[in-house]
Formats: structure tokens, C-alpha cells, sequence
């Protein structure tokens, strides 16, 4: 039985669960509006474990999401999945955090655009049909009102994250379909990951970094 530990810390959301074969067993998590996770993690991985009624020893592999998302919250999680992977010699998975959010809801029809927020009126998204395929790279982008526009031509889109709040100004077209609440979790990571495993579809432990798709910018403060 393939026993998973994963790590979701892209934004906000600190989340964590463990999965036996792509099924969530344990799940632990607080979005809070804060980042909180330099002080929960930890805290979160002990709690999931314990409820999983396991041993960290009993894990097969960590999955973490690999962003893109907040720099800081992407390498508090990267950090610590790669000190257990070492400590317990097992391997590392990593995770789009986009495609994960956009297993947060199902459709019949149409495209699912996941959205973070990239600060100002900046989104990180990327596009998944019905089927969850992907439909386009990811991509840092200025929201307009001709965002996505080939897309909401075609057929109903749906958009969530916390990037899709700052969408609803200026897509106004028809088929747009904004959805509420909706953030990256260890919970859809699970099956993810497993899919993974089973390939051997891994990382290099010692040299993986997250996706942060921009460079870290220092805000110097006015004060």
C-alpha cells in the first residue's frame, strides 16, 4: 500500500493529508487569512499522522505542491518535505498547485481556470477542460477585460482561486462563471500524487525548487 504525506503551502491555505492509494485518509488544514504555516506545519503533520494510525516510517513518498504561488509559503513546504524525504530516505513528488485547485470543483462541459493571486492585477493561471486535461500553460498575467476571452467564447468557464476576486471587474462576459471559497488543499493532492508514485514520476531530493514562475521581489517599507 502506497502511504503519502502531502503538502499544500502555495497560498494561504496551510493543508496537509495523508492518502493510502490516492485515498485521503487524514486531513488537516487552516485558511485563516494569514500564513500561518511556518508556525502550524509541523504541528499539522504529527496531527495527520497520528489520525492516519501510522508512523512516519510507514510513508512511501511526501508530495508537496511545487507552485506556483507565495514564495515564502512554497519554501516553508519544500523545506519540509524535503527534510523528511532525507531523514527517511523516501522519495519527493511534486504537484502543480494549479492543477490541484482545479480538481476543487467538476464539470460537465466547458474550462476550468484556476487563478492566484500574483499581487496588483497580477493572476497566475492556467486552463483544464472537463476532463481536468490542460488546455494551456501556466502563466503570470494582467488581468483586462479581454482576459480569456478565446475561451469564454467557446463555452462556459468557470474561475476560482483567490486570484478570481479580482477578475469579477473586468470579465463581465456571460459565460463566466466565478466560483467562491475555492483554494489549493492537500486533500486534492492525494490522487495526484499517487499517480505519480506509480509512474516513478519523482524529484531529485537534493536539488528540486518550487515553481515560483516570478522572481522574489523585495518591497522595501515607506516607513
Amino acid at each position: 500500500m502506497a502511504v503519502i504525506l502531502n503538502i499544500e503551502t502555495a497560498t494561504k491555505n496551510c493543508s496537509v493529508s495523508v492518502a493510502k492509494d490516492g485515498e485521503t485518509v487524514a486531513l488537516k488544514e487552516l485558511n485563516d487569512g494569514g500564513y500561518s504555516h511556518a508556525e502550524k506545519l509541523h504541528e499539522f503533520i504529527k496531527e495527520v499522522v497520528l489520525e492516519a494510525g501510522i508512523e512516519l516510517s510507514d510513508l512511501k513518498a511526501i508530495a508537496v505542491s511545487k507552485g506556483p504561488g507565495s514564495y515564502t509559503g512554497l519554501r516553508i513546504g519544500v523545506s519540509a518535505a524535503k527534510g523528511l524525504c532525507f531523514a527517511l530516505n523516501i522519495p519527493l513528488i511534486s504537484v502543480n498547485t494549479l492543477q490541484s485547485l482545479s480538481q476543487t470543483i467538476s464539470i460537465k462541459a466547458g474550462y476550468i481556470i484556476p487563478l492566484l493571486d500574483a499581487r496588483r492585477m497580477e493572476v497566475y493561471s492556467s486552463v483544464y477542460n472537463e476532463k481536468y486535461e490542460n488546455c494551456r500553460e501556466v502563466l503570470a498575467e494582467i488581468i483586462t477585460e479581454n482576459s480569456f476571452e478565446t475561451y469564454l467564447e467557446k463555452d462556459k468557464v468557470y474561475f476560482l482561486g483567490d486570484g478570481a476576486e479580482k477578475c469579477k471587474e473586468f470579465i463581465q462576459h456571460p459565460n463566466a462563471v466565478f466560483m467562491d471559497d475555492k483554494f489549493p488543499s492537500a486533500k486534492e493532492m492525494c490522487l495526484l500524487s499517487y499517480v505519480k508514485y506509480k509512474k516513478n514520476d519523482i524529484e531529485d531530493v537534493a536539488y528540486f525548487e518550487p515553481f515560483y514562475l516570478k522572481d522574489f521581489v523585495v518591497i522595501i517599507s515607506k516607513k
